[in-house]
């Protein structure tokens, strides 16, 4: 009976010292899961809004070059395509600049791709995104529209200038920026067949100057392929952990057990 007894206290030790190896163990996994979807959604948070600023710095350049050619809308065109001609030479971020009068275009730098009743429904409507007909690779270009009573500006500026915006945002990431109906993310727009995966810790903003709508989110399936990476640099770490945990406490119960032993010697 008494080896029986022995045999199941031993037992119970062996358990209770697995049971506490194995404590830190996961205690710690559940921890670095618990803080790596904080970390992923705090990061979606926060990049919404650095997104909207960085995109209307860039949409305040094609604004600012409007208004500067607004000054000559309603001068001859004569007069008007050499300055508006060394504007974009001078401008990167532009493609075009054309002058219109009563929404018609009446001078431009180069032949404008759409009817600018056909991409702006009224004359308050401000950026949009649209298909150049004549580019060879289909390009999608930022149009923007500025007016005053009956005169304006069309300014045209190729998207890879809100690519480039977005680009810039290496953690993962998928953020798209959305004017209307059409839309423009680092590797695509609105001509590809799906919308990329944005899933996971989904997030929106909306611009108050220009009004687009900014989406972020990760794909499918990126929140648990972080966490297992980053487990696998861990997992050692917290395995020796749980070891030294189990190492400690099988010693304090061995010392028990010996003087439980010794104990009953001495009564004996």
């Amino acid at each position: 009976m008494s080896r029986i007894k022995t045999a199941g206290r031993s037992l119970v030790e062996l358990l209770l010292t697995l049971a506490i190896s194995l404590l830190p163990v996961g205690t710690g996994l559940m921890i670095l899961s618990y803080q790596q979807d904080k970390k992923l959604d705090e990061t979606a948070r926060i990049s919404i809004n650095e997104a909207i600023y960085s995109v209307d710095l860039a949409l305040d350049r094609i604004h600012a070059s409007a208004s500067t050619a607004m000054m000559l809308a309603g001068t001859a065109c004569e007069r008007a395509q050499t300055q508006l001609l060394d504007q974009v030479a001078k401008a990167p971020h532009l493609r075009s600049l054309a002058l219109t009068v009563d929404r018609r275009t009446d001078c431009s730098t180069l032949n404008m791709p759409f009817p600018v009743q056909q991409v702006f429904p009224d004359a308050r409507s401000q950026f949009r995104l649209v298909l150049d007909p004549a580019a060879t690779l289909d390009a999608m270009l930022l149009a923007y529209q500025l007016s005053e009573k009956n005169l304006g500006v069309i300014t045209t500026s190729y998207g890879v200038l809100l690519r480039n915006e977005l680009r810039a945002f290496q953690t993962g990431l998928t953020l798209l920026l959305e004017f209307e109906d059409s839309y423009i993310w680092a590797d695509g727009d609105s001509r590809d067949p799906t919308r990329p995966s944005q899933v996971e810790f989904f997030k929106t903003g909306v611009s108050d100057k220009y009004g687009y709508t900014v989406k972020a989110g990760y794909e499918q399936g990126y929140s648990a392929r972080e966490t297992r990476q980053t487990m696998k640099q861990l997992f050692p770490s917290l395995a020796l952990v749980g070891i030294i945990t189990g190492s400690i406490t099988y010693w304090g119960l061995f010392r028990q057990r010996n003087q439980r032993v010794r104990s009953a010697a001495s009564k004996g």
